[in-house]
């Protein structure tokens, strides 16, 4: 029996580690699809609870609540301010509010579940996410309570 060559082995493991994509923590199973309103609304709240800036959150962002995030500065603030949620650390769960055909819809409301810890007490919170079709993309555009 014939050893596999080095070359051979790397080969390999780079191609198998090259198949991960980043954004398959989205969704509580690990994947969802992009064009869903609740991968929108996941992705919103990923950006604001694990990113270093707004950046990439205000891509998910209506022109109207982009304007409402820039104006805190941080992620932190966003937290406090906007959602008036903080967490250390959170998981994030969508659940549609309809159970309609979302690729035809122009509006929608998804229900976001958050299970996390705040200075080591365990938080279980709940957010209803307004979201709007901007082109072919899904935006966040209200957050609220009830």
């Amino acid at each position: 029996m014939k050893i596999p060559s080095l070359s051979l082995i790397i080969l390999l493991l780079s191609v198998l580690m090259g198949c991960g994509d980043d954004k398959a923590r989205v969704g509580k199973y690990g994947m969802m699809d992009p064009n869903l309103p609740e991968y929108a609304a996941v992705e919103f709240f990923d950006h604001i609870y694990h990113d270093d800036n707004l950046k990439q959150a205000l891509k998910v962002a209506s022109p109207k609540l982009e304007r409402l995030i820039v104006s805190y500065n941080t992620n932190k603030n966003v937290q406090r301010h906007v959602l008036n949620l903080r967490f250390d650390k959170v998981e994030i769960t969508p659940h549609a509010a309809s159970a309609g055909r979302s690729e035809f819809s122009k509006e929608t409301k998804v229900f976001v579940f958050f299970e996390g810890e705040l200075n080591g007490n365990i938080m279980k919170d709940m957010r209803i996410v307004d979201l709007v079709r901007v082109g072919d993309k899904w935006k966040v555009d209200k957050i609220s309570l009830k």
